[in-house]
């Protein structure tokens, strides 16, 4: 393979300089009142995945009226109460031209949602995005997405942006305004200035601290920013969510819209197309490369750190090339993983290490090449004298694992299980199936003891109403964390004689629930 060779193949791996048609898919999950999930899908493969829950009620883009509890000069910033029990932090520096005092009342946004043990972030630097612009109250500028890259396409929209930009708003133009007109830029702006003058008038009445204003939920955020991504298809379950999809996409696609289907399967819409497996796999630490070669990433406090390796792939012509198609596969999945996972801050990546310089350049490049279409800005360092490749890639929303899972309470945190909270929601989308498919009367699940304890007190009565079929959980202590299976199904009289066998049996624990379905 010659050096020309090598650049068109790094071209083709990125998805952007590539004339390879690439089948994009967004896929709702939206049947569960507890749980909103959106999958972005490339050529059948997850590259990204949106989860929302409903108590999950701190978002970044919320707006509020918070007031200051303590300012601390040691450490240039201030903790706000924004009314849900846990001060969120404020950096002095987003204050320019403000004093901030102990007991003051402002107007901030939320620009990184509350994660692990750290309160949210805000700002009193506002920004109300629309469909092609960002309305900056009490702003001046008037910016391009760095993503536009034609020059000429960004002076036009950039004259746009200040010819339409007010006294007291700066303007930031969208990526999906490529090739947009300044009637649709004008309309854009008058709905977020009507926006903003409703948030100003509730700010004036209320009283800190309160919420203002709520972006519009997970799959209306998801198509707001990635329909312009070229989209084929957007699938959705929920029969609601479908008619507002289809409005939404009706108007503000125009001509090329994607395809609006409504998923009617059995199965759930996840478990049809492979996501379910694709969420489990991005839990693991080991990851499989097509070729053989996997990747081993391990998170710590301070960076996240992957490793390289040949595993089963034994190349062809000779070692050289062996390590360099095995390092710039890696790269490809590296870039994949980081925006699946949702990992931000400082990650390095140990590579197999190359001999020669001109292969170290085609790795960097490659990289370079891959973190282009990824929405959260990365930025790739050159590589260390000891082979590491140092990169930095901008923390938008909290890690997958840390929405999925929890430390482990059986060895000390040590390790990590599923919460809680995925179990049962996992263990809803399984009775829904059930359900739809033979419509028992009642039914007897057996899960871990403090999974069915858990469920019991928090879901279970709402599932019997929605699901409408009387459910019993039998908590066997010897049971697995996250496992659960039905153990019986049909009348009520039939599962509630196998709920006393299997009480009396396994020392289990059997939830009776009274009301009626």
């Amino acid at each position: 393979m010659g050096k020309d060779d090598k650049n068109t193949d790094m071209k083709n791996a990125s998805g952007q300089n590539t004339e390879k048609n690439i089948d994009r898919k967004i896929v709702a999950d939206t049947l569960e009142n507890e749980e909103t999930r959106v999958a972005i899908l490339e050529n059948g493969r997850l590259v990204d995945i949106f989860i929302e829950r409903l108590w999950d009620r701190q978002r970044a883009g919320e707006i509020y009226k918070a007031r200051v509890e303590s300012v601390l000069p040691g450490i240039n910033a201030a903790f706000v109460s924004i009314g849900d029990g846990r001060n969120a932090f404020l950096y002095l520096n987003d204050a320019k031209g403000m004093k901030v005092v102990p007991n003051q009342e402002l107007v901030v946004q939320v620009t990184k949602t509350a994660r692990k043990n750290k309160g949210a972030r805000v700002t009193p630097r506002l920004s109300l995005p629309g469909r092609y612009l960002v309305l900056i109250p009490q702003g001046d500028e008037a910016g391009v997405s760095r993503r536009i890259a034609a020059e000429e396409e960004r002076k036009r929209l950039r004259r746009f942006a200040k010819e339409l930009r007010g006294e007291d708003f700066g303007l930031i133009v969208r990526t999906a305004a490529e090739g947009v007109d300044q009637e649709s830029l004008a309309q854009d702006i008058e709905s977020l200035l009507a926006l903003w003058r409703e948030i100003e008038h509730n700010a004036s009445r209320q009283s800190a601290p309160c919420l203002l204003y709520r972006d519009m939920g997970l799959l209306g955020r998801v198509l707001r920013d990635d329909i312009h991504g070229d989209a084929d298809e957007i699938l959705v379950d929920g029969k609601d969510e479908f008619e507002s999809v289809k409005s939404y996409v009706s108007l503000l696609c125009g001509d090329k819209r994607p395809t609006v289907s409504f998923y009617e399967g059995v199965t759930p819409i996840f478990e049809y197309y492979g996501v379910e497996r694709e969420i489990e796999l991005a839990l693991d630490r080991k990851v499989w490369l097509r070729s053989g070669a996997y990747l081993v990433i391990e998170h710590t406090e301070a960076l996240t750190v992957i490793d390289v390796n040949t595993g089963k792939y034994v190349g062809g012509r000779d070692m050289r090339h062996t390590v360099l198609d095995t390092n710039l596969e890696a790269a490809e999945e590296v870039a994949r993983q980081l925006r699946l996972r949702a990992v931000g801050g400082i990650v390095v990546v140990d590579f197999i290490d190359m001999e020669f310089e001109e292969d170290r350049r085609l790795l960097l490049a490659r990289l370079e090449d891959v973190f282009q279409s990824d929405r959260s800005r990365a930025r790739v360092f050159s590589m260390t004298q000891l082979g590491l490749v140092e990169l930095t890639r901008r923390r938008g929303r909290p890690d997958l694992k840390s929405v999925l899972t929890r430390g482990c309470p059986f060895c000390g945190d040590n390790g990590w299980v599923l919460r809680e909270d995925t179990v049962a929601l996992s263990m809803k989308r399984f009775l829904r199936k059930v359900g739809c498919a033979n419509g028992v009367e009642a039914v007897l699940l057996q899960a871990n003891a403090e999974v069915a304890r858990y469920v019991s007190e928090t879901y279970l009565t709402f599932w019997e109403d929605e699901l409408k079929r009387k459910i019993l959980i039998a908590g066997v202590p010897a049971f697995a964390w996250s496992k659960f299976r039905v153990e019986a199904q049909g009348t009520r009289e039939t599962v509630e004689l196998r709920a006393q066998q299997i009480e009396w049996r396994e020392n289990a624990t059997v939830v009776h629930r009274v009301s009626s379905p």
